[in-house]
């Protein structure tokens, strides 16, 4: 796009379908690595990635030229490919229906670079669950939380 210039950074946070402990600690460094190889094939920037057993953060930089529902659909079809046909998993492999994405401004990066790396000791007191509805408050995300995750009756964390 010629003379067109942006700044654009989205947070982009998934989880593992019905919130199950699927995504294995000895295979982040590979799917992180493989996560980042569709961001820059789809010529985006990665900028920070971490997940935990059932979820994943993303933070990118994207151009005006895609559609952030596309890039997310893309990372999980490719993403869900890899950790069935590697068996990282038993039984089927697959990501929520949906994803959230927020917006930060450049001064903004260095706290949610933060936020990202530091996942694990985030989760050792909050819940995905927990951090999930607290991003939508604070970005004043209207949803109704009985539809933010996949009907499981028996849980609520």
């Amino acid at each position: 796009m010629a003379d067109t210039y942006t700044q654009l950074y989205i947070h982009i946070v998934f989880s593992v379908k019905g919130r199950q402990l699927l995504i294995p600690k000895q295979y982040k460094t590979e799917l992180h690595k493989y996560i980042t190889g569709i961001v820059t094939n789809k010529k985006q920037k990665m900028i920070q990635i971490n997940s935990m057993l059932d979820h994943i953060h993303i933070l990118i930089g994207i151009t005006p030229d895609i559609a952030i529902s596309d890039l997310v659909r893309d990372i999980k079809r490719n993403a869900t490919q890899l950790i069935n046909r590697k068996r990282w998993t038993v039984g089927k492999f697959m990501w929520q229906e949906g994803f959230a994405a927020f917006t930060y401004s450049h001064s903004q990066l260095k706290d949610v670079i933060t936020y990202i790396e530091n996942q694990e000791e985030h989760h050792s007191h909050k819940t995905f669950k927990e951090e999930y509805l607290e991003l939508l408050k604070r970005f004043d995300i209207s949803h109704n939380p009985k539809y933010v995750f996949d009907a499981d009756p028996a849980s609520d964390t």
